[in-house]
């Protein structure tokens, strides 16, 4: 793993801690604040300008949830498909039909291995396609299920995955309902991928927008953070650890209809954290919204195996994939109850409130670190754990 894959090194200047744009031995005239100011005014304005596409070929970085993600999507899909929905880009997309409110989704699952601790591709692709619905406020319904399988699949492996979408669906109450199979030349799928479709009814209760968030506004996550993608990592085996790490795979469904009781319009929008982590998260929010956000690096919740995994190789676990947690926005007056309210649920005892929504720098996300100094927590930069989702 190269230095330019990790998550920390996917910041803009001042990513390596402290003060951006402070420099040892700087003997000009301008103080410290002064040049953060101006620093932090150049990567704003850099930021603010729709992504372009200009690759020539398409590489591992453009399916990491990070700028390379950002480029393809706002350089090239969202130009050729534009409509106001789709402009959005919440995680799924809001409709209307003989006076229903529904939200629709999509997603496509090519994990390698298939089973790691924790889970599985049939556990993903139910959790993945039904917490796309519930952060957008949409209570699942229903999915469609379309399996890839390479030519000398042991079936057995098929029946277990299966049995996993079955499962799974089951503890999401989702049925589904469509489906299709293909089978492709040895070789040409890694064993199988599969690719979903989810339906949601868009809950009364529920005025998310990914352009809601206000200054003064609260940051939640649901839980501790990295579980799903170190448990990946390390489950390929490439790396010497045994760090005991499961991955957080589950239907968010409970949280996000636990939140909109408690705190209903308080709630501005939630996301859940999967390629790129919570850092992505954050800064796709930060920039639909034109908001700027201030972590506490020392607030945000990770586990000691994951911190430690993530220690040990140089990674960054704000940039490190989630299946089962949700960052959610609340106003500031509801801001305790929600935590509570997050507390409360299983599998969200160690929920936390880890920053604040602010006004400058419009787009950009800072963060606090642990040692007292600022730095820009940006997009990712490479793709430091492929194939994960």
């Amino acid at each position: 793993m190269s230095e330019g894959d990790s998550g920390a090194s996917g910041a803009d200047p001042g990513a390596n801690g402290g003060t951006p744009g402070a420099s040892s031995g700087n003997s000009g005239k301008s103080s410290a604040p002064d040049r953060e100011e101006r620093i932090l005014g150049i990567i704003e304005k850099t930021r603010s300008k729709p992504g372009k596409f200009k690759d020539a070929q398409i590489t591992m970085s453009h399916g990491a949830g990070g700028k390379a993600t950002q480029s393809l999507i706002e350089g090239l899909l969202l130009p050729a498909f534009i409509n106001d929905r789709l402009a959005a880009l919440g995680d799924s997309g809001a409709f209307e039909a003989g006076g229903a409110r529904l939200a629709m989704t999509t997603d496509s699952f090519v994990v390698s291995p298939l089973r790691f601790p924790g889970g599985s591709i049939g556990d993903l692709a139910v959790n993945g396609t039904v917490n796309d619905l519930a952060v957008s406020g949409a209570k699942p319904l229903a999915l469609t299920l379309s399996l890839i399988l390479e030519e000398g699949l042991d079936t057995a492996i098929l029946r277990q995955e299966v049995d996993a979408v079955a499962a799974a669906a089951r503890a999401a109450e989702v049925d589904i309902i469509s489906g299709d199979t293909k089978v492709v030349e040895r070789g040409l799928a890694d064993y199988m991928y599969m690719c979903t479709a989810g339906v949601g009814l868009r809950d009364p209760r529920a005025e998310l927008s990914t352009a809601a968030l206000r200054p003064g506004d609260r940051i939640l996550v649901s839980g501790t953070v990295g579980e799903h993608g170190t448990a990946i990592m390390l489950a390929r085996g490439e790396f010497d650890l045994d760090a005991g790490i499961e991955s957080d795979t589950c239907s968010l469904w409970p949280v996000a209809d636990a939140l909109l009781e408690e705190v209903g319009p308080d709630l501005r929008c939630m996301r859940d954290a999967t390629r790129g982590g919570v850092a992505s998260a954050l800064n796709e929010l930060a920039r639909a919204s034109t908001v700027a956000m201030e972590i506490r690096e020392a607030d945000v919740p990770i586990s000691e195996g994951v911190q430690g995994a993530s220690d040990i190789l140089g990674l960054d676990a704000m940039y490190v994939a989630n299946e089962g947690k949700l960052v959610a926005f609340v106003a500031p007056e509801a801001a305790e109850k929600a935590l509570k309210t997050l507390r409360s649920i299983p599998g969200c005892e160690q929920a936390a409130e880890i920053g604040e929504v602010k006004t400058e720098p419009p787009g950009m996300v800072l963060l606090e670190t642990a040692f007292g100094g600022r730095r820009v927590l940006d997009l990712l930069v490479g793709d430091p754990l492929p194939r994960i989702c």
